[in-house]
């Protein structure tokens, strides 16, 4: 199969002079994002199925950085499992105290001064930043700029920082609370991403001070402090989508809205029929082969492999399964992870497969759960049939030979063996191994009653004259 991965970032290119320049990253991710109303730090939440701030670690490994500090707030052990996660090689850093985005920048002053040609400093909570256009704010660096801050023309400027600009030059950010009326007119702002020269980096991030109402350290001043060295600053623009930055549930939907767009496009561009791209839902990591067919409403979750040909029906749920090529599965299916569908197999409306390889030519039509099972080649499987797989305290799996039929309605209650080319009767419970090509019944023997329910009826009737 073609490695198809869906992904919203293009692969790493090459950046003018990366064999010899080095760049660092300082991502902060100490915020606790309040407005989320959560017990949990909103770099934590998810899109496509990836924390925020994996999405981030993630664009600046595309980008090919050389080495990564992250900032973290302090007793935030869920955020530094979830970087070590995503880049084990990443240093992390605490901020004790929240003393502005420069003071969180020099959190990581170990890794600062260890020396890098690039240092590039981004914010945790804002997974849609592009590697390429981390690379472009090296470009700048490398071209002469002390200072590179990423910009976006505002379809609403309010509350953002204006970026101004005196014929090429970058020569201040403004707050929007001090700016002039003159310059809330701008619709340059301040995306809050930058760059800055490693020779320069430390001496400006300790140039800043906190002469401010709030008493905090702003990034932002390393501007004017380039300025005021005789270095040369400079702004890049940027889509305002990619920079924005995730504070609350509303945002979080947006970006969510946004990376979906980016991997439907990706798909297709892929080879990838999406029927209504619109209402299907694509993690991080989904791969999909040339010519698979996706219907209306499918969920992926994480770790969903779909093989070349495939046919994902309407209304399925997929997560940490694969679907080898030719299969199809749904509509109505749930495909939970250690689901291995093999070639050709067939996965039917309201199925669900959980840690069980069908192998090639399987057929589950409709109404059935198949858990911790292992099922051969060509092997029919019967409506409503269950493999009792746990029994309060373990799992048990188990085993359906090749070219092995059951009946609708079986009960397999594992562990237990149906041998390759055996019936189970409609209706049965299975406790025993079944050898192959022999036939199971394990029901009760039916019992007719001539009659019965006509008396029944009629002494009932009586019955209900009388009250």
């Amino acid at each position: 199969m073609s490695d198809n991965r869906v992904s919203s970032h293009a692969p790493s290119a090459a950046t003018a002079g990366d064999d010899v320049r080095r760049a660092l990253a300082v991502v902060l991710a100490a915020g606790e994002g309040t407005r989320m109303l959560s017990r949990m730090p909103k770099v934590l939440h998810q899109v496509a199925g990836r924390a925020i701030v994996s999405h981030v670690l993630d664009a600046v490994t595309h980008a090919g950085v050389d080495a990564v500090a992250v900032v973290i707030g302090p007793d935030r052990e869920d955020v530094e499992a979830e970087v070590r996660r995503t880049s084990p090689q990443a240093s992390l850093h605490v901020q004790r105290e929240r003393l502005g985005t420069a003071h969180a920048v020099l959190a990581a002053r170990e890794a600062l001064e260890a020396g890098a040609d690039d240092v590039i400093v981004l914010f945790g909570d804002t997974p849609l930043v592009r590697p390429e256009t981390i690379r472009r704010l090296r470009e700048a660096i490398a071209a002469g700029a002390a200072v590179a801050v990423l910009g976006f023309e505002a379809r609403d400027p309010t509350g953002y920082g204006r970026l101004l600009i005196e014929g090429d030059e970058l020569v201040a950010i403004r707050e929007h609370k001090d700016a002039t009326e003159a310059e809330r007119a701008i619709r340059l702002c301040n995306g809050g991403i930058m760059a800055l020269d490693g020779a320069h980096a430390l001496a400006l991030l300790d140039a800043v001070d906190n002469n401010n109402a709030k008493g905090e350290y702003y990034l932002t001043e390393v501007v004017e402090h380039a300025r005021k060295a005789g270095l040369a600053a400079t702004a890049l623009v940027a889509d305002e989508a990619e920079q924005l930055g995730i504070n609350d549930r509303v945002q979080l939907a947006e970006a969510e809205a946004v990376i979906q767009a980016r991997l439907r496009l990706a798909a297709q561009r892929a080879g990838v029929t999406l029927v209504a791209p619109e209402t299907v839902f694509l993690s991080f990591d989904t791969v999909l082969g040339r010519d698979v067919v996706v219907e209306p409403n499918v969920v992926f979750g994480p770790g969903v492999v779909v093989e070349d040909g495939a046919v994902v029906h309407a209304f399925s749920h997929l997560a940490g399964a694969t679907v080898a090529r030719g299969a199809d599965v749904g509509p109505f299916a749930r495909l939970r992870p250690g689901a291995q569908i093999g070639e050709r197999a067939h996965v039917g409306n309201f199925v669900e497969i959980k840690n069980a390889t069908l192998a090639q030519g399987v057929k589950v039509g409709h109404l059935t759960y198949l858990g911790d099972a292992d099922v051969g080649a060509g092997a029919n499987i019967g409506a409503g049939t269950i493999t009792c797989n746990y029994d309060g305290f373990r799992k048990h799996r188990t085993h359906i030979g090749a070219g092995a039929f059951i009946g609708s309605n079986t009960s397999l209650v594992a562990p237990v063996r149906v041998g390759a080319g055996a019936y189970t009767g409609s209706g049965s419970v299975v406790t025993n191994d079944v050898p192959g090509d022999a036939l199971a019944l394990g029901r009760s023997r039916q019992v007719v009653k001539d009659d019965w329910a006509m008396r029944w009826r009629k002494a009932h009737a009586a019955d209900k004259g009388q009250s």
